[in-house]
């Protein structure tokens, strides 16, 4: 992947300070420990393997978790985690929180267009397409401002284990798309650190949790994060990790359960005004953070007090928001949040063929699955109380670092993972055509085949997606894929055979084999075309469909797919997002 080119250079621009100028770039081939680093939307946390024991490395606080917050001072310094937590309130327009759910996701797309507004700080269009933050008067992608929590993760381990760290395992949630896990890279790179391995939440909070039981055990993985919710069903054997089925929501976490109370306190602050109250920047962010600390209140007691004081001015005189919350009442604001956990975790199991009685453990991981209301849907759901064999906040970070201390040992740790979102094509008026479907074990590679549709066609193009849905534009669109320059010739005597092939930790890579000649044939992806240009495209090429039914019949294949042997594809040309 490509180095977004836009973020200012540290090394050459003095009024802003990044952790990034501290970074010592890679030379030569990356040496010495490697650590487990979680990436967390709210929180991240580094560990390390040190004496064949797994550990997590504190923050500079003396926190075993550090906020995942990027902010600029007033100095025009940027600093990371508590101290750009600290400013949330005093600068909430120059601290950069959540971010992690829209790196690696274009700008114009639908998602970042409805969520964009929900945020203090300033998110814009990067030259790339992609999402950005403004920071002052300099735009930051979403890549760099992660590379500056891996940094910070990266020192600290650094310190912790006395040699310079430069291999890192980071992990991801499950229900990224192709973008992301590629961004998450890009970061990791950024930051100085080579990514020896991506691997998914619920993975590495699996390995924490079987980490030296030896037992066989098929166990559901529940992850609420603070941002973003997955569910993996595992069969756990010894060092054999095995995910059956996952599946999530990369909008679901701490923080909407957060909204849904600054809504309800929003709400009783208009009923107590008589008006429509509507808090400006700095208001919104005092309310979310006494949002948040009812939350964790109310995981531990039936009721707290949430007061805010001089929360407006109204007719000379000041309001102070004070009521009362009790647990059924967040509950009942919540419900439908946890409804949709429970959805996720019947299409899981469902997709994994078992059934709740298969279960033998559920597990959970992240901040949120520690409201009682979470305990008791599980139960009703499985029948079975969740372990608390492993920490909430820490078992990632933990399975993340067993997982890099197994690296390159004879009798290593095996991870089988899956899929998590079907990849495809689309097709002219709207269609798409899926390729490699969800929860197919990785790795995997499988060809999808074209033909030419009119003489000397010097080129074709495929718009590649990634999702469940029928429609094109209800999918995540990854890119295009533009193949030239074509061999010459009649129409339909050039077949072209598109290799999607996934790694272990699904990333994808695409090759273009002509396959008459049996050579290679220039692929490039494109990430910049909006969804509308793409269908608007689409709609122009209709005898494309009619050419690929052509080039099925002719080649005796099933549908869409060319029988080409696994041994023509040779090495792996392009990669998606640059080379």
């Amino acid at each position: 992947m490509t180095v977004p080119p836009h973020a200012p250079d540290d090394t050459s621009d003095s009024s802003v300070t990044s952790p990034l100028s501290r970074v010592k770039r890679l030379t030569g081939a990356p040496s010495g420990p490697i650590i487990g680093i979680d990436l967390g939307t709210t929180y991240s946390c580094v560990a390390i393997v040190k004496d064949g024991k797994p550990a997590i490395v504190p923050s500079r606080e003396g926190h075993n978790t550090m906020p995942s917050i990027v902010a600029l001072t007033t100095k025009h310094r940027i600093v990371v985690g508590h101290p750009a937590k600290a400013q949330m309130l005093t600068n909430p327009t120059q601290t950069v929180f959540a971010a992690k759910r829209l790196v690696g996701r274009p700008f114009m797309s639908d998602t970042v267009q409805q969520v964009k507004d929900q945020f203090q700080y300033e998110i814009v269009e990067g030259p790339d397409g992609e999402a950005a933050v403004r920071l002052g008067a300099d735009v930051w992608s979403l890549q760099h401002l992660s590379a500056m929590i891996l940094v910070e993760a990266r020192e600290l381990a650094t310190a912790a284990l006395g040699v310079e760290v430069q291999r890192a395992v980071i992990t991801v949630p499950a229900y990224y798309n192709e973008h992301q896990r590629m961004a998450v890279r890009a970061a990791g790179k950024l930051a100085g650190l080579h990514v020896e391995r991506i691997i998914n939440e619920p993975t590495a909070a699996a390995l924490a949790f079987g980490h030296a039981r030896k037992q066989a055990k098929l166990v559901l993985v529940f992850d609420l994060g603070g941002g973003t919710f997955d569910a993996s069903l595992l069969h756990l054997d010894d060092k054999v990790y095995e995910v059956l089925s996952t599946g999530g929501d990369t909008f679901l976490g701490g923080v909407d359960f957060d909204q849904r109370i600054v809504e309800h306190l929003v709400a009783h602050a208009s009923q107590k005004l008589c008006r429509t109250f509507e808090p400006d920047t700095s208001t919104r962010q005092r309310l979310v953070e006494a949002a948040e600390a009812a939350k964790r209140a109310l995981s531990q007691q039936a009721e707290t007090r949430i007061h805010v004081p001089y929360l407006v001015v109204t007719e000379g005189q000041p309001f102070d928001l004070d009521l009362v919350l009790t647990r059924p009442e967040l509950e009942t604001l919540c419900a439908p949040l946890i409804a949709r956990t429970m959805d996720v975790c019947r299409e899981v199991l469902a997709a994994g063929g078992k059934q709740v009685s298969d279960l033998e453990d559920v597990l959970l991981v992240g901040g949120m699955s520690r409201m009682p209301a979470v305990h008791e849907a599980i139960f009703a759901l499985t029948g079975k109380k969740p372990t608390n064999a492993v920490h909430p906040d820490e078992a990632v970070a933990l399975g993340a670092a067993l997982f890099a201390a197994s690296l390159g040992q004879e009798e290593g740790i095996t991870l089988i993972d899956v899929l998590p979102m079907s990849i495809g094509v689309g097709l002219p008026r709207g269609r798409y055509k899926k390729i490699i479907e969800r929860n197919t074990p990785l790795p995997h590679a499988k060809a999808y085949g074209i033909q030419t549709v009119k003489d000397d066609q010097a080129e074709l193009e495929l718009a590649i997606y990634q999702g469940e849905a029928e429609a094109t534009d209800e999918n995540e669109y990854l890119g295009t894929l533009k193949i030239a320059p074509l061999p010459l010739g009649p129409r339909g005597s050039v077949t072209l055979a598109v290799e999607f092939a996934l790694s272990a930790e699904c990333l994808l890579t695409v090759t273009a084999r002509e396959v008459s000649k049996n050579i290679e044939v220039k692929a490039t992806f494109s990430t910049r075309d909006t969804p509308e240009v793409v269908k608007a495209r689409l709609e122009r090429n209709n005898r494309i469909a009619a050419a690929v039914k052509a080039a099925q019949v002719k080649m005796h294949s099933k549908p869409q797919l060319v029988p080409v042997p696994k041994s023509w594809f040779g090495r792996l040309k392009e990669r998606l997002f640059g080379a």
